[in-house]
């Protein structure tokens, strides 16, 4: 017997779950499936940029997220004199109107996870797990896909699969996309610790600028872990052990005061940077590590991952319901490119690291990244203020009836959002398109959003599902903007 479904999503990481929820928000029929008994237990990924704090926001998970979390720690450097020096990992940034989020949150990949998965039950979706994916075969319909399960084979009739199944992927293999890029020359080990005898306060460092003795150990968010990081030979076992760990530490910090407990979770690993060389097979697309693998400097990995997921859900939903094909041709269009400037970040993070300087900026953010050069951007001309592809910013906004909002909280869901400044031209009312006027319905009296989008009177502003800006138009330029939402399936 096959078994229907709109998306098959395989792979049940922070990018399969990111994706699960903004489909199931949707109404969008799938299933997620991963192969693993259980969920991931390890902390390989514990930075939230800001940018995916606003993806979390809008996925309604943000608060929890934040309430296991915690900010970065300062970064404690231990000399060989026993002395030490605490300097941040980066510049603390308070908030602003346009950014209501400016620093990284801490949070462990389990928890996040955990998380994640409890939102999608909300929704009314769930982990599919000990489901392996073994072969697929796609023709003009869909994609037929053998599942082997405890209690024998399943057949799966699905519209599009998804391959969110990590760097190794079965399903970018099966498809004998190339995954070009570097094996960086550098292994590590990395690993979650119950141990005694360091503080919580910050993350604490040995032999900084050594790739053959420095060591990590940072206290994890929500948890009593610490993470363990060092750099291992390329060849040879490592051990893994408490007593491997152990003695690893004391040699690396000349310390026996820190007494190791328990590991609860350990892997040693060669990094690597590499970008698949497509994105999509007809009816099969690649997301997250399957589509490209980044060195963990930076925290971009999770992030980028969850950033594509985010971008490929609505597209997603909206051809299903009727939009025009090409509109999914738009995800490897806008998502590619974003992952080789990731990975370039990524890479450089790691030079630097490996010569003591562990500090970051900005362009780990990710606030800055959008699709100027992407196909759905459509705009007039203008020199000054957000143009089409940019993320759209955040503003306080004044409701007609004296209620204090934000323009997150318009965007927030699986809609469409268009803004019209000021605006007196008409725009007829279609399916997923919510329409305000700022000026009328809303007001802006402090002009952070004016500020923020750099829009005068008779302006109107596109924002896509996933919080890019699709258009910038004039009162003149209404019919360009009916053509450009009917192509992207917005009906009238």
């Amino acid at each position: 017997m096959t078994n229907p479904t709109d998306v098959l999503i395989c792979g049940a990481g922070a990018a399969g779950l990111t994706l699960a929820i903004d489909l199931a928000r949707r109404g969008v029929s799938f299933r997620l499936i991963e192969k693993m008994e259980g969920p991931f237990s390890g902390s390989r990924g514990k930075g939230l940029q800001p940018r995916s704090l606003e993806i979390f926001e809008d996925l309604g998970i943000l608060d929890r997220l934040a309430a296991v979390g915690n900010e970065y720690p300062p970064q404690r450097t231990h000399h060989a004199d026993g002395g030490h020096q605490d300097s941040p990992m980066m510049e603390h940034r308070e908030p602003i109107p346009s950014e209501p989020y400016r620093n990284p949150l801490m949070v462990p990949q389990f928890l996040t996870e955990a998380v994640m998965r409890d939102r999608l039950a909300e929704l009314g979706g769930k982990v599919e797990f000990g489901r392996e994916l073994t072969r697929f075969t796609q023709d003009d319909d869909g994609v037929s896909c053998t599942l082997r399960t405890a209690s024998g084979e399943e057949t799966v009739r699905a519209q599009y699969l998804v391959g969110t199944d990590g760097g190794r992927s079965f399903v970018r293999q099966s498809l004998s996309i190339d995954f070009p890029g570097n094996t960086l020359g550098i292994r590590a080990v990395v690993a979650d610790l119950l141990l005694e005898g360091l503080s919580r306060d910050a993350w604490h460092r040995f032999n900084e600028g050594s790739m053959a003795d420095q060591i990590s150990l940072c206290p994890l968010a929500g948890t009593d872990l610490f993470q363990l990081q060092a750099p291992v030979p390329m060849e040879g076992d490592i051990d893994l052990t408490v007593q491997g760990l152990a003695a690893m530490i004391a040699a690396r910090t000349k310390r026996t005061d820190i007494v190791v407990r328990d590991v609860l979770w350990a892997s040693a690993y060669q990094m690597n940077a590499r970008l698949a060389d497509r994105y999509r097979v007809d009816r099969v697309f690649l997301a997250g590590d399957a589509a490209h693998i980044h060195p963990p400097t930076g925290g971009q990995g999770l992030n980028t991952s969850v950033q594509d997921s985010y971008n490929l859900g609505w597209k997603l939903a909206a051809v299903l319901r009727g939009a025009p094909d090409a509109l999914l041709a738009t995800y490897e269009e806008e998502r590619r490119p974003i992952a080789a400037e990731m990975l370039g970040l990524s890479t450089r993070l790691l030079d630097a690291a490996n010569r003591g300087d562990m500090r970051r900026g900005r362009e780990v953010h990710q606030l800055d990244l959008g699709y100027a050069g992407s196909s759905l951007a459509l705009q007039s001309k203008r020199e000054n203020g957000v143009l089409a592809g940019d993320r759209a910013p955040d503003a306080p906004i004044c409701g007609a009836a004296g209620q204090l909002s934000r323009l997150f909280e318009l965007f927030k869901g699986a809609h469409w959002t268009l803004l019209g400044y000021n605006a007196r031209g008409a725009v007829a009312a279609r399916a997923d398109l919510h329409i305000h006027r700022i000026g009328a319905e809303f007001t802006d009296e402090a002009e952070h959003l004016k500020d923020a989008y750099g829009v005068a009177s008779g302006e109107w502003v596109l924002v896509r599902p996933d919080g890019y800006v699709g258009a910038v138009v004039s009162d003149g330029e209404l019919a360009a903007l009916g053509r450009y939402m009917s192509g992207v399936g917005l009906d009238a």
